[in-house]
């Protein structure tokens, strides 16, 4: 049984301790977008340091539709935060491919998260701060991340949980429903993410922590896009010599 208090008190301490030893007196750094990993791990943040030292940074790339969200959290949190539009980095990098270059679709798609982590870091970097990752566990399972973009951070709260865990968590933080209970959409393509991955996150969160699934098909894709992206959750390979 997931005991959702333990876990998050467990989760605050872990965050004092990374902060006293990895950047004593430092500010987390989040970049917000008004869906549950962002607003679980920002309110975590806000536990943990104080709300004078969590900064939260929006990015919309161009018009972002839900941004109300974001602002209800950065407003509902009492925290500093910054809104930054990306369109114009994103279109400059994609501008200034050679014209020889067919340029994929999954660039265009992975484009907008890198940038934003860049922002994130530039504003750390001027902040005295330390990049909250945001991913969760049931994500990164199947790859569901941008290697060097939101898979990127100096530390990461929710790794080892699941949507379901995060969700049960951001409850007892109090936070709007609203925000906890928020249809998650990629922000990139415009579809959500159970439509993108082809099985919900209910299915996904079971068959992770009981192994259990019903539908083969989905066992089967779900086995494969976790060997596929293993990768991302490693470190990079390195070449060493014998004689070294």
């Amino acid at each position: 049984m997931f005991d959702a208090l333990k876990v998050k008190n467990e989760c605050v301490e872990w965050i004092k301790a990374f902060f006293e030893e990895n950047g004593k007196g430092c500010n987390a750094v989040i970049g917000i977008s008004g869906g549950k990993d962002s607003s679980v791990a920002a309110a975590l943040c806000v536990e943990a340091l104080g709300k004078e030292r969590v900064i939260g940074v929006l990015m919309p790339c161009g018009e972002q539709h839900d941004i109300d969200m974001a602002y209800m959290l950065v407003n509902h949190l009492g925290i500093k935060h910054y809104e930054i539009n990306v369109k114009a980095a994103v279109d400059g990098l994609l501008n200034a491919m050679p014209e020889n270059l067919e340029i994929s679709n999954q660039t265009k798609v992975n484009v907008p998260p890198r940038i934003r982590m860049a922002t994130v870091y530039a504003v750390a970097q001027s902040c005295n701060g330390r990049v909250v990752n945001t991913c969760n566990l049931s994500e990164d399972w199947v790859g569901y991340s941008t290697r060097y973009g939101d898979a990127a951070g100096d530390f990461s709260p929710m790794a080892n949980l699941t949507v379901t865990e995060v969700k049960e968590i951001g409850r007892i933080l109090g936070l709007p429903d609203v925000l906890v209970d928020k249809t998650p959409i990629d922000g990139l393509c415009g579809k959500t993410d159970e439509e993108n991955l082809g099985f919900t996150y209910a299915e996904l969160d079971k068959y992770i922590r009981e192994g259990i699934i019903e539908d083969k098909a989905k066992k089967e894709l779900i086995d494969t896009k976790h060997k596929n992206n293993l990768f991302k959750l490693k470190m990079m390979p390195m070449f060493k010599s014998s004689d070294l």
